[in-house]
Protein backbone atom coordinates (compact mmCIF):
# COMPACT_ATOMS: atom_id res chain seq x y z
CA UNK A 1 0.00 0.00 0.00
CA UNK A 2 1.33 3.08 -1.08
CA UNK A 3 0.33 5.34 1.73
CA UNK A 4 2.30 3.34 4.24
CA UNK A 5 5.36 4.00 2.11
CA UNK A 6 7.89 5.06 4.95
CA UNK A 7 8.92 7.79 2.04
CA UNK A 8 5.47 8.85 1.63
CA UNK A 9 5.00 8.64 5.54
CA UNK A 10 7.83 11.32 5.41
CA UNK A 11 6.63 13.81 3.12
CA UNK A 12 2.85 13.64 5.22
CA UNK A 13 4.74 14.36 8.23
CA UNK A 14 6.91 17.12 6.87
CA UNK A 15 3.86 18.79 5.47
CA UNK A 16 2.39 18.93 9.44
CA UNK A 17 5.20 19.73 10.47
CA UNK A 18 5.02 22.90 7.81
CA UNK A 19 1.24 23.27 9.61
CA UNK A 20 0.23 22.47 5.72
CA UNK A 21 -3.37 21.12 5.93
CA UNK A 22 -2.54 18.79 2.85
CA UNK A 23 -2.52 14.80 2.86
CA UNK A 24 -1.18 12.57 0.54
CA UNK A 25 -3.48 10.73 -1.50
CA UNK A 26 -2.74 7.66 -3.50
CA UNK A 27 -3.52 7.30 -7.45
CA UNK A 28 -4.89 4.32 -9.24
CA UNK A 29 -2.57 5.09 -11.88
CA UNK A 30 1.57 5.62 -12.05
CA UNK A 31 2.68 9.55 -11.80
CA UNK A 32 6.36 8.96 -12.65
CA UNK A 33 6.04 11.73 -15.20
CA UNK A 34 3.75 15.31 -15.21
CA UNK A 35 1.42 13.62 -18.59
CA UNK A 36 0.94 10.67 -16.39
CA UNK A 37 0.17 12.60 -12.93
CA UNK A 38 -2.03 14.74 -14.68
CA UNK A 39 -4.23 12.15 -16.33
CA UNK A 40 -4.24 10.58 -13.13
CA UNK A 41 -5.25 13.34 -11.19
CA UNK A 42 -7.45 15.21 -13.87
CA UNK A 43 -6.15 18.44 -13.87
CA UNK A 44 -4.17 20.73 -16.85
CA UNK A 45 -0.34 19.73 -17.20
CA UNK A 46 0.63 22.55 -16.03
CA UNK A 47 -0.62 22.16 -12.35
CA UNK A 48 1.41 19.23 -12.06
CA UNK A 49 4.91 20.44 -10.24
CA UNK A 50 8.03 18.73 -11.20
CA UNK A 51 10.52 18.11 -8.55
CA UNK A 52 14.01 18.70 -10.41
CA UNK A 53 17.23 18.26 -9.03
CA UNK A 54 20.54 19.82 -10.27
CA UNK A 55 24.36 19.99 -9.29
CA UNK A 56 25.31 23.78 -9.29
CA UNK A 57 28.94 24.83 -7.24
CA UNK A 58 28.97 20.91 -5.98
CA UNK A 59 25.68 21.13 -4.35
CA UNK A 60 22.51 19.53 -4.99
CA UNK A 61 19.34 22.26 -5.74
CA UNK A 62 15.79 21.86 -6.70
CA UNK A 63 13.66 23.90 -8.97
CA UNK A 64 9.85 23.24 -8.74
CA UNK A 65 8.71 23.35 -12.34
CA UNK A 66 4.90 23.19 -13.91
CA UNK A 67 4.21 20.21 -15.48
CA UNK A 68 4.13 21.96 -19.16
CA UNK A 69 7.33 24.29 -18.55
CA UNK A 70 11.46 22.98 -18.53
CA UNK A 71 13.87 24.14 -16.48
CA UNK A 72 15.78 26.81 -18.14
CA UNK A 73 19.30 24.96 -16.66
CA UNK A 74 20.94 28.62 -17.85
CA UNK A 75 19.21 31.00 -15.43
CA UNK A 76 18.60 28.75 -12.14
CA UNK A 77 22.28 29.37 -10.83
CA UNK A 78 21.42 33.12 -10.72
CA UNK A 79 18.17 32.61 -9.69
CA UNK A 80 19.67 30.67 -6.61
CA UNK A 81 21.96 33.48 -5.70
CA UNK A 82 24.78 30.84 -6.98
CA UNK A 83 27.23 31.01 -10.32
CA UNK A 84 28.62 28.11 -12.21
CA UNK A 85 26.86 25.79 -14.49
CA UNK A 86 23.42 23.75 -13.48
CA UNK A 87 23.64 20.03 -14.70
CA UNK A 88 21.33 17.23 -14.02
CA UNK A 89 22.10 16.00 -10.82
CA UNK A 90 22.73 11.70 -11.28
CA UNK A 91 19.97 9.46 -9.70
CA UNK A 92 22.35 8.73 -6.26
CA UNK A 93 23.03 12.20 -5.73
CA UNK A 94 18.84 12.68 -6.70
CA UNK A 95 18.33 10.06 -3.76
CA UNK A 96 21.46 11.70 -1.27
CA UNK A 97 19.99 15.47 -1.32
CA UNK A 98 16.26 14.90 -0.82
CA UNK A 99 16.06 11.14 0.34
CA UNK A 100 13.51 10.15 -2.80
CA UNK A 101 13.99 8.30 -5.68
CA UNK A 102 13.50 9.60 -9.21
CA UNK A 103 10.20 8.96 -10.16
CA UNK A 104 8.38 10.04 -6.64
CA UNK A 105 11.07 13.18 -5.62
CA UNK A 106 8.79 15.02 -3.29
CA UNK A 107 8.81 19.03 -2.87
CA UNK A 108 9.44 18.71 0.91
CA UNK A 109 10.92 15.67 3.27
CA UNK A 110 14.40 16.55 2.69
CA UNK A 111 17.07 15.00 4.81
CA UNK A 112 18.77 18.46 4.98
CA UNK A 113 17.73 22.30 3.72
CA UNK A 114 18.41 22.28 -0.29
CA UNK A 115 18.12 25.71 -2.38
CA UNK A 116 15.10 25.68 -3.88
CA UNK A 117 13.21 27.47 -6.98
CA UNK A 118 9.81 27.95 -7.92
CA UNK A 119 8.29 28.71 -11.80
CA UNK A 120 6.19 31.61 -11.26
CA UNK A 121 4.12 30.23 -14.15
CA UNK A 122 2.67 27.94 -11.01
CA UNK A 123 0.65 30.88 -10.30
CA UNK A 124 -1.60 30.10 -12.63
CA UNK A 125 -3.65 27.69 -10.84
CA UNK A 126 -5.52 27.79 -7.63
CA UNK A 127 -4.49 24.09 -6.87
CA UNK A 128 -1.10 22.38 -7.45
CA UNK A 129 -0.07 18.58 -7.25
CA UNK A 130 3.26 17.72 -6.37
CA UNK A 131 4.80 14.55 -5.69
CA UNK A 132 4.84 12.56 -2.36
CA UNK A 133 7.23 9.99 -2.63
CA UNK A 134 5.98 7.49 -4.45
CA UNK A 135 5.14 6.85 -7.69
CA UNK A 136 1.35 6.67 -6.71
CA UNK A 137 1.47 9.43 -4.37
CA UNK A 138 0.60 13.29 -5.01
CA UNK A 139 -0.61 16.13 -2.52
CA UNK A 140 -2.22 19.11 -3.42
CA UNK A 141 -1.52 22.49 -2.40
CA UNK A 142 -1.21 26.11 -3.74
CA UNK A 143 1.46 27.88 -4.95
CA UNK A 144 1.58 30.12 -1.91
CA UNK A 145 1.69 27.14 0.50
CA UNK A 146 4.31 25.55 -1.72
CA UNK A 147 6.61 28.64 -1.35
CA UNK A 148 5.71 28.75 2.39
CA UNK A 149 6.30 25.42 3.29
CA UNK A 150 9.65 24.93 0.98
CA UNK A 151 11.17 28.14 1.19
CA UNK A 152 12.21 28.37 -2.20
CA UNK A 153 12.76 31.17 -4.26
CA UNK A 154 9.86 32.00 -7.08
CA UNK A 155 11.22 33.22 -9.98
CA UNK A 156 9.95 34.60 -13.71
CA UNK A 157 12.93 33.11 -15.13
CA UNK A 158 13.86 29.48 -14.53
CA UNK A 159 11.45 28.10 -16.55
CA UNK A 160 10.59 28.45 -20.08
CA UNK A 161 7.69 27.19 -22.28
Amino acid sequence: MPLTNPSVQRVQAALRAAGSGAAVVALAETARSAQEAADSVGCALGAIVKSLVFEVEGQAVMVLVAGDRRCNEKALPAALGLTGKARRASPELVREATGFAIGGVSPVGHPGKLAIGIDASLGRFDAIYAAAGHPHCVFATTPDELQRITGGIVSEVVAKA
